[in-house]
């Protein structure tokens, strides 16, 4: 193996296996692709290393143990339709293709667009435009993933949501925050916990500030 292969190897068994996340087509796809030819150029040394990894102002590439868990905890279904919301490079979309998912990623930065649309190959149809907005030309999808924080999920991203369907995002509250899956049902979601995690909140998804007298 080279040493990004081998690097990959002990990701998962020492970031994902400990987390109890087992399913074998997670584990499969976090280990066939090559996270490192998804992040800047100067961050491939440290593209297995574990927490957040940045790759603009406040945007990450979201640490292995949380991204797997959350995959797990949406139970994804090869085949299914998937928006993915902040997809940076492309490394989240690039392993949800791998498992088999119909993948729309969403990038609202022109420059990262441009290089995930290359490095994914026609695997994953890439719209550049505000992450908040989604991509409702292509829904409604079963599963939403967020790949960053939120303190405000924007209504018109739920309504992308098929009835039935599962969302995933990081739910901040200052400097803490919880992984949150929801699921569509009779049109509101209900939320429930999943684990303690963190990323930076994204554009487009911080909470109203109210005015101060």
């Amino acid at each position: 193996m080279t040493d990004f292969e081998t690097r990959r190897v002990v990701m998962v068994d020492t970031q994902v296996r400990p987390q109890d996340v087992t399913k074998f087509p997670i584990i499969a796809a976090m280990l066939a692709v090559p996270r490192e030819n998804f992040v800047p150029e100067a961050a491939r040394e440290a593209a297995y290393v574990g927490g957040n990894l940045s790759l603009a102002p406040r945007r990450v590439v979201l640490e292995a143990r949380s991204f797997a868990k959350i995959l797990d905890a949406v139970e994804v279904v090869p085949g299914e339709t998937v928006l993915d919301l902040g997809i940076g490079l492309g490394y989240s979309s690039a392993v949800l293709a791998e498992m088999g998912m119909l993948v729309t990623g969403v990038e609202e930065d022109r420059a990262m667009a441009e290089a995930a649309t290359e490095k994914l190959a026609g695997l994953v149809m890439v719209v550049c435009g505000p992450l908040a907005t989604g991509a409702a030309e292509r829904g409604p999808y079963d599963i939403i993933l967020v790949q960053g924080g939120v303190e405000a999920m924007p209504p018109v991203l739920l309504a992308q949501l098929k009835e039935g369907g599962r969302i995933g995002a990081i739910f901040m509250e200052g400097a803490l925050g919880i992984a949150r899956i929801g699921h569509k049902l009779d049109g509101k979601i209900n939320w429930r916990f999943c684990f303690n995690a963190t990323a930076p909140v994204l554009p487009g998804f911080e909470a109203p500030r109210g005015f101060v007298l």
